[in-house]
């Protein structure tokens, strides 16, 4: 018996929804430093750039180098998450990322590969606390309900790019480059403090729906929730077993691997538009500072964040309409089984005229992993967003070919946040829906794909830029965007055969 099977009565969690909303407030907390870390150096780039006497280039070096260690790091923590629980490994992260800022705060300005070094291990310890906070996600909540908490777990996430530069900028010009790390060192140790209190460990394959007592090592220190008091190990419970899976091969996943192309080229575009913002504002706006440059990096942030939230709710609302729709379509088909009388089919989603037995096997039967259609329930508005995103980024580069108001390029910014996120977002949801049991896993794919598609962008977007200029970037980047398109489709026509598929090869192993 698996733990990852539990008896058809018992709940997917045994956690209430205001326990999950906790659970999901504090892996948020931890999946901020992940995008924090990343986001405020960007400011402090020109003064680390004279400090080491290197030119900007090679200081960017190291922004590629954190998005390719941000991407493959994951790789090796997911994995474990999904063996050995999510307390431990999130708690090992932290603990590396610690190690890491301090490294960099005390940096002598003449050792400049160790500054690349140090943000090597700082990308291996910050870039998986959004996989393992995936892992926890996926962990606890049902699909018709995962949009929700996913959206409001990614806040924490997409709260770093909109506070980190201004962080950044500020610490930069009152205390000095330094300082930035001394901060993320301070803000990782809180974390650490508090998930090693109150982050119980959600794995199923440890602790099932929460109602079966882990290891000391996997308990919190402070046990808060009801199930954690009150719950005990028996001894029919299966032992602990550990195995590493390997993550590359969720990327034979047709389906998931589609996916994961289209997610990475959007976040790609993304992390082009914030990567290049700090040197074209300074050049085409001399007036702002570092300051101010940062602070322009809140519309961007506003943006994704609104989005974040936005998205979570729109998930949910997409999910209960296709099951709503396809409910009323079970009842019709199951009356005009039962030889009802054409007056009556028009009728037979009203509750007067339906059992409460009736309709919740319908409901149940419908809402069955092998029924749902949950690529259509997911993916129905990408295509018209992807359409309004491709239009902001076109015009945010010819706001800044056109040198016009800075208040043009930031509202834009603010869209492209807003819309990107939404995207991003939808698709990692469904991603987790295709294989809920290797969550941290998948997210630990997602990231690979997208930060090594985003380190390539950010290693020759200042080279497109001075070669095509803005304008002409940016309407490259969107035609880029618009050319995924038909993976969108592409994942709604293969997707129930690829499910099908895993479904029987899970059933004869």
């Amino acid at each position: 018996m698996s733990r990852e099977n539990q008896p058809d009565h018992a709940p997917y969690s045994v956690y209430s929804h205001r326990e999950k909303w906790f659970l999901v407030a504090i892996i948020s907390f931890a999946g901020l430093f992940s995008p924090l870390t990343a986001n405020i150096y960007f400011p402090a780039i020109p003064v680390i750039a004279n400090a080491f006497h290197k030119s900007t280039e090679l200081i960017n070096l190291t922004v590629t180098v954190y998005l390719v260690i941000q991407g493959v790091s994951p790789m090796f923590w997911g994995p474990m998450a999904d063996s050995y629980g999510r307390r431990p490994i999130f708690l090992a992260c932290l603990v590396v990322l610690c190690g890491a800022c301090i490294g960099l705060a005390l940096v002598p300005t003449s050792a400049y590969w160790l500054l690349m070094l140090l943000r090597c291990i700082q990308a291996a310890g910050s870039a998986s606390t959004i996989a393992l906070g995936a892992g926890v996600v996926g962990d606890i909540a049902v699909p018709s309900e995962r949009g929700g908490f996913f959206g409001v777990y990614s806040l924490g996430p997409l709260v770093g790019p909109a506070i980190g530069p201004v962080i950044g900028g500020a610490l930069s010009d009152g205390l000095g480059w330094r300082s930035i790390f001394w901060f993320l060192c301070i803000g990782a140790a809180c974390c650490f403090v508090f998930l090693l209190l109150f982050l119980p460990e959600t794995l199923r394959a440890i602790v099932g729906n929460g109602s079966i007592t882990p290891p000391k090592l996997y308990r919190p220190l402070v046990p808060i929730f009801a199930s954690q008091k009150s719950g005990r190990r028996s001894k029919d419970d299966p032992k602990i077993t550990f195995r590493f899976r390997n993550p590359m091969r969720i990327l034979t996943y047709v389906d998931v691997l589609t996916l994961l192309v289209f997610n990475g080229i959007v976040y790609a575009v993304f992390y082009g538009v914030t990567a290049s913002l700090s040197s074209l504002f300074t050049e085409i706006y001399p007036f702002l500072n570092q300051t101010k440059i940062g602070l322009c990096f809140l519309a961007v942030g506003g943006g994704a964040s609104c989005g974040t939230v936005s998205s979570g709710w729109l998930l949910d609302k997409e999910y209960q309409v296709v099951k709503r729709d396809l409910v009323k379509k079970a009842m019709i088909q199951r009356a005009k089984d039962e030889n009802l009388p054409d007056s009556q089919l028009s009728k037979v989603n009203d509750s007067e005229n339906t059992t409460e037995n009736t309709r919740k096997n319908i409901i149940m039967e419908v809402t069955r992993e092998e029924n749902f259609p949950i690529e259509r329930a997911r993916l129905r508005t990408v295509p018209f967003m992807l359409v309004v995103y491709a239009a902001c980024v076109i015009g945010y580069g010819w706001c800044l070919q056109r040198r016009v108001s800075l208040a043009g390029p930031l509202v834009l910014q603010f869209f492209i946040g807003f819309i990107a996120i939404s995207v991003m977002n939808t698709t990692q949801t469904l991603i987790i829906d295709l294989l809920p049991a290797q969550s941290s896993s998948v997210t630990a794919c997602n990231n690979f794909v997208r930060c090594s598609l985003g380190a390539v962008l950010v290693a020759v977007v200042d080279i497109i830029l001075r070669a095509l200029t803005p304008g002409w970037t940016y309407v490259l980047f969107a035609g880029l965007c618009l050319l995924m398109m038909p993976l969108i489709f592409v994942v709604r026509w293969i997707g129930p055969r690829c499910r099908a598929k895993r479904r029987a090869r899970a059933s004869r192993s």
